[in-house]
């Protein structure tokens, strides 16, 4: 049986669709670690994304991450190259201890 975000509309449990998916988005995110992880590979991957904050949105520490970019055949970028990629990472370790 297939339940349609209209169904969950329609019962009144969210008052839109929008609303509907952003919730469906959130617990997949709390729920699915491996989801996290993907798309921090994939952020890393394809964007300006340190190691440290993919390691923060995979919500795992920075040695785990470099595990995984290492598993997956991923190149790692260590080091910032500017002052402000410098700060942002040392921000986003301090994130991490928290």
């Amino acid at each position: 049986m297939t339940i349609l975000v209209q169904d969950l509309v329609e019962a009144g449990i969210y008052p839109d669709a929008a609303t509907a998916i952003q919730e469906a988005l959130r617990v997949l995110w709390q729920e699915r670690p491996s989801v996290r992880i993907n798309v921090a590979v994939h952020r890393y991957s394809t964007e300006d994304l340190s190691l440290a904050k993919a390691a923060d949105l995979a919500g795992v520490s920075f040695d785990r991450m470099k595990e995984i970019m290492a598993e997956r055949g991923i190149p790692l970028r260590l080091g910032p190259e500017t002052i402000a990629e410098a700060h942002a990472e040392v921000e986003a370790l301090r994130k991490m201890r928290l």
